[in-house]
């Protein structure tokens, strides 16, 4: 399967401040197409925030018609009404795709940040450091939701490149056992 030309919309969802960001494969490599926020913190409760995230994902998907969803899975906090809130969120804009038939796809934060920065407990401004190097990015908005965003997007891609994971096999060693002509 190629990835050439393939559009991935990656979400870091939230209920204050939702990050997205769009890449496009050219030449094996990610670009990125489209990095910002949505906010939320003008609206007045809950379900008009979910509105407003509903619209705006719509819109997202309306205009850059991505091929594929990656979006960061929920986390385990301590803030169980927060979670909840998220988590709603989370369901409405992978509805919205699914609706849209384009597949989604979600990482945990961890696999994300490790993905980007070769450490799974990698601060936010760490993320955003390695993706504006390794990318040559000059200009990100400030909020660190939006390089969030494209760190999902570019942790799917890294994904979509390895033949360990597109195969569903746990790990390299399990890939070798099951594959022992292709590996010299």
């Amino acid at each position: 399967m190629s990835l050439e030309g393939k559009r991935i919309l990656g979400i870091d969802p939230g209920t204050i401040v939702m990050g997205y960001g769009l890449i496009e494969v050219k030449d094996n490599t990610p670009r990125i197409l489209q990095v910002g926020v949505v906010k939320t913190a003008g609206y007045d409760n809950h379900y008009l925030r979910l509105k407003h995230i509903f619209k705006r994902t719509q819109a997202l998907i309306d205009e850059y018609m991505p091929d594929e969803l990656a979006i960061e899975s929920p986390f385990y906090g301590k803030d169980i009404q927060a979670m909840l809130k998220l988590g709603r969120a989370q369901g409405i804009i992978m509805g919205i795709a699914l609706s849209r038939d384009i597949p989604v796809f979600e990482y945990a934060p961890l696999k994300i940040k490790q993905s980007i920065t070769g450490m799974g407990r990698a601060a936010k401004e760490q993320v955003a450091y390695f993706l504006k190097n390794t990318m040559k990015i000059e200009n990100l908005p400030p909020e660190l939701d939006a390089t969030d965003a494209i760190a999902v997007a570019v942790c799917h891609y890294l994904q979509m490149k390895n033949p360990v994971a597109k195969a569903g096999y746990k790990n390299w060693g399990e890939f070798i056992k099951k594959n022992p002509g292709r590996v010299k």
